[in-house]
């Protein structure tokens, strides 16, 4: 059994506990990614939902520990003028895993679902075959062997409200907004009949949707991580400790002075 794998029941969650189940998962996670890398497996994580879920900070966790050789994550901008000429799902395959790979998707081909959508980036005919062609295109990649796994996180509009004010507040957050995420609380529920059809249309056997409740952020990170490790079917795999050589003799060898500056030491 997996160290996450434990029943406990819901209350507050303490930072001392918060950090000891993290720490646990991101173990789990370096043996996945020896997994991964030892028998070419190719996994595709994506991550959806409203504005401030905290879809960040999950991603954040998982690549914490773990290599960026093995573990990629993308996040694209807007296409650019060439990239809306292109087939729709162009500018995602490119970033497809190779074998030994896990990518991470920080919002996806569904942006069509629901910005695109809501706020007219797309039109309707463009729009309604997403929903369409999307469950044939996530049939392919399945098919191919890639294990694909979609991840909803869901945020209530009081706690997202609070999370946006905070983004106003903190300086350190300033970042995090722009003018299409305050529209989000104007057309929330727009966004709301938006993503039901989205699923509706979407989930499907060989590529379900899991929503993660994420008004509590630090939960929603440990559950969504645990669920992920144990949907891959992973096997612990054996290491053996290298032993460390002994570091050669200087053999005469004094640092020469180079007259390079050296960072003062505030700290």
């Amino acid at each position: 059994m997996a160290k996450h794998q434990k029943d406990r029941k819901h209350g507050k969650l303490s930072g001392k506990e918060y950090r000891k189940a993290l720490k646990a998962l991101q173990e789990d996670l370096c043996a996945l990614q020896r997994w991964v890398r030892e028998t070419g497996a190719r996994i595709v994580v994506v991550f959806e939902g409203r504005d401030t879920a905290g879809k960040g900070g999950i991603i954040k966790r998982i690549v914490e520990r773990v290599s960026p050789r093995v573990f990629k994550v993308v996040a694209l901008p807007a296409p650019s003028d060439r990239e809306k000429t292109q087939f729709y799902y162009q500018r995602f395959v490119e970033h497809l895993p190779a074998a030994g790979e896990v990518v991470l998707f920080d919002r996806s081909w569904y942006n069509r679902a629901g910005v695109e959508h809501i706020m007219g980036f797309c039109t309707e005919p463009e729009y309604e075959e997403f929903l369409r062609t999307c469950p044939a295109y996530e049939r392919a990649l399945v098919e191919s062997g890639i294990l694909l796994i979609k991840y909803w996180l869901d945020v209530g509009p009081e706690q997202q409200e609070k999370r946006f004010r905070s983004r106003i507040e903190d300086p350190t957050k300033h970042w995090k907004l722009s003018a299409l995420d305050l529209e989000a609380m104007r057309h929330f529920y727009d966004y709301s009949r938006a993503y039901d059809r989205m699923f509706a249309m979407t989930h499907t056997e060989f590529a379900p949707w899991y929503i993660v409740d994420s008004d509590d952020q630090k939960r929603a990170r440990l559950n969504c991580i645990a669920h992920l490790l144990d949907t891959i079917p992973w096997q612990p795999m054996p290491w053996q400790p290298p032993e460390l050589p002994a570091r050669q003799q200087p053999g005469g060898y004094k640092p020469p002075n180079l007259g390079v500056p050296v960072v003062p030491k505030r700290w």
